[in-house]
């Protein structure tokens, strides 16, 4: 919060009142919605995310928020794409050892969205965790 009030501060022209409750508003509301989101929004069903969705688009008619805020699928996707390359990224990242082996391909084929081996899905409980989806994630 006192980061929003330091940008605010320090941002060149006149700000209205409207301009601070929607920097507040994205410093708490969706800060609180993108927290851990990896680890709880695979487990989000339809009817979840489109109350979310309602409730930020109620919030932005009211002018809590900019217009420019993407939708609650949006802000998930982008928090498990920010995790899941900085634990490809980082061989000491708490997440890689809940990753498979990297694999070894000799072809020269169109890049991936990773170089692991993808596991089995064995039952329904394994699709909504993170890793599984990121690992199955573009693989068409």
């Amino acid at each position: 919060m006192f980061e929003v009030a330091a940008r605010a501060a320090s941002s060149p022209g006149p700000r209205t009142a409207g301009q601070f409750l929607q920097d507040v508003f994205r410093a708490t509301i969706i800060a609180k919605l993108v927290y851990c989101a990896p680890a709880w929004s695979g487990l989000c069903s339809a009817n979840d995310r489109a109350r979310l969705d309602t409730f930020l688009r109620c919030s932005n008619r009211y002018g809590y928020c900019a217009d420019d805020v993407p939708t609650i699928i949006d802000l998930f996707a982008a928090t498990d794409h920010s995790l899941f390359k900085r634990a490809i990224g980082n061989e000491h990242h708490v997440l890689q050892t809940l990753l498979p082996e990297r694999n070894k391909m000799n072809y020269n084929l169109r890049p991936r969205y990773h170089e692991r081996l993808l596991i089995r899905k064995s039952t329904y409980v394994d699709n909504p965790l993170f890793i599984v989806q990121m690992l199955y994630k573009d693989s068409y």
